[in-house]
């Protein structure tokens, strides 16, 4: 092409777009208008015709006209543009994984059984709001008992985010977190330390430590008993509340921890259904709460043996 300016019938020509559509597409701004003609028609520059390409392409991925009404004017860029687009798809697959994970599930349980799990799976088919309603029940739960950091860590375990990409029973396990937390009668975090205990963020330190030592042990499988697990635990409470860790102690603080919320049987059921969402990744918290209890049990006895050799 030699010209410099085209008509607006020579674009649609050379485009294969028809007029009317090149015609909307300049009164909306996309089209630059470069010169006028002697009769007031509009004249398009060479800008025009790659400028159609990338709206032919756009539209081509059904991108809105408004949307590539910013990346032509500069609004956002086209990289901009891909990754906003690449987004809503991913969150639209996500979506629509969950409604097939429900639908299976729905299609897999008896017909007597199916309203019951429809009321059930209909309280997680809004996936944001859903995980934040989980999420506002644990803070409100643990808020003021413990440091900023270690409550955001037991909210991240408590209330998962729901998994992209579920099966029929992980969608299932993740409403039934919402079923048991709306509970009246379900039994609230309770902690395991009462008012006397002072120098919070000491005591949380060396919880942390017992935590870690008795995750790694119920990974290995290994049994419970007397060790460095249990001895972080006993030594963190014994700490707080200014004791000296003694068998009289830790017969104690074993009567105090065998009568915590670590053993209800709800909350036990809560923390098998994280780790059917989570796929195992997080620590059945009442798990490790009966290897330490056990273990801590096991120290006393084996405290008492040793004494009565002696």
């Amino acid at each position: 092409m030699t010209q410099d300016t085209w008509s607006i019938g020579e674009l649609a020509d050379g485009t294969g777009v028809p007029v009317k559509t090149l015609r909307y597409y300049s009164d909306s701004g996309l089209l630059p208008v470069a010169a006028r003609s002697a009769g007031g028609h509009r004249r398009y520059g060479p800008e025009a015709w790659e400028r159609i390409r990338l709206i032919r392409r756009l539209r081509a991925m059904d991108t809105p006209i408004a949307t590539i009404t910013q990346v032509v004017t500069g609004e956002c860029s086209l990289g901009e543009l891909v990754a906003t687009e690449l987004e809503a798809v991913q969150e639209r697959l996500t979506e629509l994984r969950w409604r097939q994970a429900t639908l299976e599930s729905l299609n897999d349980c008896p017909g007597e059984e199916r309203l019951e799990r429809l009321e059930i799976l209909s309280r997680v088919q809004r996936l944001p709001q859903a995980h934040r309603a989980l999420t506002d029940h644990w803070y409100r739960e643990l808020s003021g008992t413990m440091p900023g950091h270690r409550l955001d860590i037991m909210i991240a375990m408590l209330a998962p985010e729901p998994p992209r990409d579920p099966d029929a029973t992980t969608a299932l396990a993740y409403a039934q977190l919402h079923v048991l937390v709306s509970t009246p009668s379900f039994t609230r975090w309770t902690q395991d330390h009462d008012e006397e205990m002072r120098d919070g963020p000491a005591f949380y330190a060396q919880i942390d430590e017992a935590a870690a030592l008795t995750a790694a042990a119920v990974v290995q499988g290994l049994p419970p008993g007397s060790g460095d697990a249990v001895n972080a635990f006993v030594s963190a409470h014994a700490r707080a509340r200014r004791e000296s860790d003694t068998p009289a102690f830790r017969a104690h603080l074993h009567g105090l921890v065998s009568r915590s919320s670590g053993f209800d049987p709800r909350l036990e059921r809560y923390w098998g259904l994280v780790g059917t969402v989570t796929g195992g990744r997080v620590l059945n918290m009442t798990v490790a709460h009966r290897w330490l209890t056990e273990g801590l049990s096991l120290s006393i006895a084996d405290a008492a043996r040793a004494k009565s050799v002696f």
